[in-house]
């Protein structure tokens, strides 16, 4: 999936529309409590700036309730990237509408204007109106924002159908290296696969079953494996309706010849509380009124065992309860074994990036996406329709 980049494009004295991700986390008084979205954009914008174009940038920002939400605009992030960057960052009031138009039509090469949040209008209904109005502020559009690139809204897919659409530095590095690991590994190949439901990663098992020479399954979502293998899993989590499935998934696992590992530990609860009374019981034997939050210290040496010797590793999805301190031993493992692999190592978004980025490990992985929902449906081989839309080289 080769498309054009902004080095394939002369973006000299021109408007070039720019989406970024700058969704970052805020705390209860608003500040900003992760920039990493933002510093990941910020080689995009750097190019743009150096080569003279016009930069007009716009974001979305959470799930705005209500129109132009005071708590929902992106004044902070226009700040904090003018901090980052050292140069004026121009904040607009609204991102559509004459007195936009105005003040983009007056920018000098090397501006930069940051739009009001896209989601205060029908963005994510890729309304063609919108669409519109927001492509009449570039001659050229980068799509940066692969955080977003598996949903065809209006500042993603819709502007594309009206200007020049290629990927910026971002984007460019998310399709790139999850594309190659998927297409062409080096092997062996191994991929780490957790979080809570059996449901949300059927998609990721069945590509990856015929890709990976070993698949490692943890967090909630192991249970139900753990159950469909004839064991007592006493409460922990279950998808009754997906137990035929697991049993059809570890079958053809093992039919392709791929090793297929679920915990061999497991570490439980008497409730669900991050102050719960707990013990590590064999994954075959977890009590009745107990219920697995983690995977045990045998888990992660097994686990960690197959990372280590791996030449590629995408690992998506964490072992357990890993907001508690309790509970987030199996995930720190797992991560500290990705930061001691030799091989290539690729953290899909969400959970797992965010798992990484607070034990410290981020720098010793070759990529964390900035995309939870994006990068699972890639690794399921789906079409991103925000990808899409970019040209082909």
């Amino acid at each position: 999936m080769k498309k054009m980049t902004v080095k394939d494009i002369d973006v000299n004295g021109k408007r070039v529309l720019v989406r970024v991700d700058f969704n970052v986390p805020v705390d209860d008084q608003g500040n900003i409590s992760d920039d990493r979205r933002i510093r990941s954009a910020v080689p995009t914008i750097q190019y743009l700036v150096d080569n003279n174009a016009k930069v007009v940038l716009m974001t979305h920002f959470g799930r705005p309730k209500t129109p132009f939400d005071p708590a929902m605009k992106v004044d902070r992030m226009g700040v904090r990237l003018s901090e980052i960057m050292g140069r004026p960052v121009l904040k607009l009031d609204d991102c559509i509408g004459a007195e936009v138009e105005a003040k983009v039509a007056a920018m000098k090469p090397g501006d930069i204007i940051l739009l009001e949040n896209v989601r205060f209008y029908n963005d994510t209904k890729n309304d063609e109106e919108l669409s519109k109005n927001l492509a009449k502020l570039g001659e050229i559009f980068v799509n940066d924002a692969f955080g977003t690139a598996h949903r065809a809204h209006s500042s993603t897919y819709g502007v594309a159908q009206y200007l020049p659409s290629v990927a910026g530095f971002l984007m460019q590095k998310e399709i790139e290296t999850m594309g190659e690991a998927l297409k062409n590994p080096q092997r062996p190949f191994v991929a780490i696969l957790g979080g809570a439901k059996v449901s949300d990663k059927i998609g990721v098992i069945e590509n990856l079953i015929g890709k990976v020479d070993t698949l490692l399954i943890g967090g909630g979502m192991a249970y139900t494996f753990l159950k469909a293998k004839g064991y007592e899993i006493g409460k922990s989590l279950l998808e009754e309706d997906k137990i035929d499935l697991a049993k059809e998934l570890m079958a053809k696992a093992e039919k392709s010849n791929v090793k297929l590992l679920l915990p061999v530990d497991t570490v439980v609860a008497d409730d669900f509380a991050k102050d719960a009374n707990k013990k590590v019981v064999p994954s075959d034997a977890i009590p009745a009124d107990w219920e697995g939050l983690d995977i045990g210290p045998e888990t992660q040496k097994l686990f960690g065992e197959e990372i280590k010797k791996a030449k590629t590793v995408v690992w998506n999805g964490p072992m357990g309860v890993f907001e508690w301190e309790a509970f987030a031993e199996g995930t720190k493992g797992v991560a500290k074994a990705l930061a001691e692999c030799d091989g290539i190592t690729i953290v899909g978004g969400g959970d797992s990036a965010l798992a990484i980025e607070q034990l410290g490990f981020a720098d010793k992985v070759t990529h964390v996406s900035t995309g939870g929902g994006a990068s699972l449906e890639f690794l399921e081989g789906k079409d991103l329709p925000g990808v899409f839309a970019l040209k082909d080289k």
